[in-house]
């Protein structure tokens, strides 16, 4: 039972992290991820990934 609850502290900043979840390279791996490279091209995005 948790008796103190406490929200807003989820995000821990880790570069190493956020490049294995979210970089080019994890993206281009999956199908799904290349999709979503697709359409941020289509979208005319200046950053596609991180």
């Amino acid at each position: 039972q948790a008796r103190f609850v406490s929200y807003g502290r989820e995000y821990q900043p880790s570069q190493r992290v956020r490049k294995r979840r979210h970089g080019f390279l994890a993206r281009m791996k999956s199908r799904g991820g290349r999709k979503i490279i697709h359409n941020r091209l289509l979208k005319g995005r200046k950053y596609l990934s991180h």
